[in-house]
C-alpha cells in the first residue's frame, strides 16, 4: 500500500507526465522515467507534508523502491 501511495505521489508531482501505473511498472530511476528536478522538489515537499518526515535527497532515493524503503525505515515498519 505504501508503494502504491508513493507511486501516486510521483505521478502527481510529474504534472501528468507519468501515471501511477507507469511508476509502479518502471525498472529504472525516476529521473530516467522522466521526473524532472522540479518534480522531485514537489515530490519531496509532498512526502514531507504527508508523512511528517524530513527527506534528504541522495542517490538511493532516485527510485520508487528506494523511496518506499526509506520511508518504511523512518516509520519503523516493513515496506
Amino acid at each position: 500500500m505504501l508503494r502504491e501511495r508513493v507511486a501516486a505521489l510521483v505521478a502527481q508531482a510529474s504534472d501528468g507526465e507519468l501515471t501511477t501505473a507507469e511508476v509502479l511498472a518502471a525498472d529504472c530511476s525516476l529521473t530516467a522515467l522522466g521526473l524532472t528536478s522540479l518534480g522531485y522538489i514537489r515530490l519531496i515537499d509532498t512526502i514531507e507534508e504527508e508523512f511528517g518526515f524530513d527527506i534528504e535527497l541522495d542517490g538511493s532515493l532516485d527510485t520508487l523502491d528506494g523511496l518506499v524503503d526509506h520511508l518504511s525505515r523512518l516509520a519503523g515498519r516493513p515496506s
